[in-house]
């Protein structure tokens, strides 16, 4: 019991200092990289456990012998010049820390409310509930109202119990333990399609925005949708759907047209995704470059007509590019000044990724 309570207690201290730094784990690109299915390794400080330092032998008692106020404990050392020393220095100790304990985290820090899904297709998962009985297991599992009903039982049918004097005592046969029973839970079903621009305006900078957002997005995604499945699309003047390792290295170069991407992702959604059975997430980034005014329009016309009507809600990250003319932002704003369907985000750099993602998931749907 002891070793249980240390290691929930460590596990709070761990969460605390991830709450304390938290910023500085969204921006941390490295801590991504270290992933191993469903857990994720975090870099903190190593931490000490409090510890008794005791004095030489016969040294006098508390407060005994000569000194002054702000003098150094005997055997300590003062600061001051001298040779670099051959000591280690602070230490970083990785943890393991679940996506689930993430999406936690990150669920609080931006008080980011529950998704109601929309979509009807469920994936069913197993789901095991001790609400069954029988007559062996393990002495944590027993049943004691049930194992007083079946000595009842077979007092009264031997004639034995006694109204006047009515004391049971359960046998061995009598005794009842809790079984489990196997459930099937329906969870809802949802898809998150990831579009980007990755023509030469976008640098590696604004990829690894990309790579530290779309990878908070997904987790919190996956807190709320068991049966989560992410789509990666990349685009210049064409688009082509990628695996995700693709999908954050991949540099191209010439023009940008984006509608390109929209029509790749409303041909995946029409041939694999009906509206009325998924919960559908389309995100894109860019830096808000255009091949012209009439792409754009033809956009707004995809938004207006297919996607906004069906989706749950569609994203358009811009990430801010010395190259790039942002005006792709602009025009949406125009067009969907009202809309809460789409949610417009600027990110000018790193530390704007925190308030991004508060932009996407806050409104809960």
């Amino acid at each position: 019991m002891g070793i249980l309570e240390d290691h929930r207690r460590f596990k709070d201290i761990i969460r605390g200092r991830i709450k304390q730094d938290f910023k500085k784990y969204v921006t941390h690109g490295e801590m991504i990289g270290k992933r191993e299915n469903d857990y994720v390794k975090i870099p903190v400080p190593q931490i000490e456990t409090p510890r008794f330092k005791y004095g030489k032998k016969q040294s006098g008692g508390v407060g005994q012998g000569e000194g002054q106020p702000g003098d150094s404990v005997d055997g300590e050392k003062q600061p001051g010049q001298g040779e670099a020393g051959d000591s280690p220095g602070q230490h970083v100790l990785e943890v393991d820390v679940t996506l689930d304990e993430l999406a936690d985290i990150l669920g609080e820090q931006l008080e980011l409310p529950k998704i109601e899904p929309r979509g009807n297709k469920n994936v069913e998962t197993l789901q095991n509930r001790y609400t069954g009985r029988g007559p062996v297991g393990p002495d944590s599992l027993r049943n004691f109202k049930e194992s007083y009903k079946e000595a009842l039982k077979r007092q009264l049918a031997a004639g034995t119990y006694n109204p006047d004097d009515p004391i049971v005592i359960p046998i061995r046969r009598d005794i009842r333990y809790r079984t489990p029973k196997t459930s099937v839970k329906p969870q809802a079903n949802a898809v998150v399609i990831y579009m980007m621009d990755v023509s030469g305006s976008m640098g590696d900078e604004q990829k690894e925005i990309v790579r530290l957002e779309s990878f908070w997005i997904n987790t919190w995604l996956k807190k709320n949708y068991k049966g989560l499945e992410t789509r990666f699309i990349i685009h210049d003047a064409a688009a082509k759907e990628v695996d995700e390792k693709t999908f954050f290295s991949t540099s191209e170069s010439g023009g940008t047209l984006i509608s390109s991407a929209y029509k790749l992702c409303k041909k995946i959604i029409e041939e694999e995704y009906p509206v009325n059975d998924w919960n559908i997430y389309p995100f894109h980034f860019s830096d808000g470059d255009n091949w012209s005014g009439e792409d754009t329009r033809l956009c707004v016309k995809m938004l207006t007509e297919f996607f906004l009507p069906k989706v749950n809600q569609f994203g358009y990250g811009q990430v801010e590019s010395k190259y790039g003319s942002g005006q792709f932002l602009k025009d949406l704003e125009k067009s969907f000044s009202s809309d809460e369907r789409l949610v417009i985000s600027r990110i000018e750099n790193k530390d704007r990724i925190l308030n991004s993602i508060k932009d996407f998931l806050g409104k809960g749907r």
